[in-house]
């Protein structure tokens, strides 16, 4: 079936204006892969450092096609239970005394054990049935009606054998149940799986999805992105803030300040009324672009030269 949406994805450049209008500043292989996924119907595997856009991602392309999204945290220990469905137990229990009940009563009108086994065959088998069924994420998006887009984020983080699980719907969009059979999906998700790589995922894995890798934007698309987040800031203040945190990633830091980082630390310039940048305000505040101790010793030292860098190299950001 052809999803309501499926005009919005005519190209790849319809794609990435499409992203913008919901907020997302997509360069070329991200717009590209988005299309990919649609018109390929295979999943998109995003890996990247933490913080550079991969769950924003889904996030924009459910809120630009108008369609649900359904996300999965994924961790040490998730089973199906928790990501495809899990049965109501305790309507169970209570269907169970009901049904108890009535075969006492219908079961001791039969003269024989052969005729009331015959009764009991012409109770319906409901216990595991569609009633008795919670979908979890990966069920809630096979079923959505118009489609969705589902994120299954950081799955480096679950087990391999969770990973081994999910290969059947990644392959034909369909899950099977033991109890019920096979359930299809009518219109195909938009699936995105994460990645942070703290583990290597597998082959199979890797074979079922398109990949794409974000890395850290250069200058001009980290200006387009903030300018897009945040349009109340102002020119001058996004070129020296942009040159500044492209100066502070060439640093050998345990953890380089990301886009989400750059976004913080705007936000928190423009509460502070901030009109240019200065050492003293860099180093109150440097708490917001890195994460450790140890980076901000090692960066604070440097602010005045780094500063003074990113004045010189700064690219106009138009």
């Amino acid at each position: 079936m052809t999803p309501p949406w499926h005009d919005r994805l005519h190209s790849i450049e319809a794609t990435e204006a499409g992203l913008a209008t919901a907020g997302y500043i997509a360069s070329r292989p991200i717009a590209t892969a988005a299309w990919l996924a649609h018109h390929l119907r295979k999943p998109i595997l995003v890996e990247g450092p933490a913080g550079v856009g991969k769950t924003e991602l889904a996030k924009a392309l459910a809120r630009w096609l108008g369609i649900g999204l359904i996300r999965m945290q994924c961790y040490e220990g998730l089973d199906e239970s928790k990501a495809l469905y899990e049965w109501k137990y305790g309507k169970q229990l209570l269907y169970t005394q009901i049904l108890k009940d009535r075969l006492g009563a219908a079961l001791g009108e039969e003269p024989g054990l052969d005729a009331a086994l015959a009764r009991l065959h012409g109770f319906g088998d409901l216990f595991f049935s569609e009633q008795f069924l919670e979908p979890r994420p990966l069920l809630r998006a096979l079923r959505e009606p118009g489609g969705a887009v589902l994120l299954i984020d950081e799955v480096d983080k679950a087990d391999q054998e969770f990973e081994a699980f999910l290969l059947e719907l990644l392959s034909d969009y369909q899950v099977s149940i033991p109890e019920i059979g096979t359930i299809r999906a009518d219109v195909p998700p938009l699936v995105l799986l994460t990645s942070n790589s703290q583990r290597d995922l597998g082959d199979a894995l890797k074979r079922r999805c398109l990949h794409l890798h974000i890395g850290l934007p250069d200058a001009r698309l980290e200006a387009r992105i903030l300018a897009a987040r945040l349009p109340g800031l102002e020119d001058e203040l996004r070129r020296q803030l942009v040159a500044f945190v492209q100066q502070l990633r060439t640093l050998d830091l345990r953890k380089l300040p990301s886009v989400s980082e750059t976004i913080d630390w705007a936000r928190t310039l423009l509460l502070l009324h901030v009109r240019e940048l200065d050492v003293a305000l860099v180093r109150d505040t440097l708490n917001v672009l890195l994460k450790f101790e140890a980076d901000i010793e090692a960066a604070e030292p440097r602010l005045a030269e780094l500063l003074a860098a990113a004045r010189r190299d700064a690219v106009p950001i138009r």
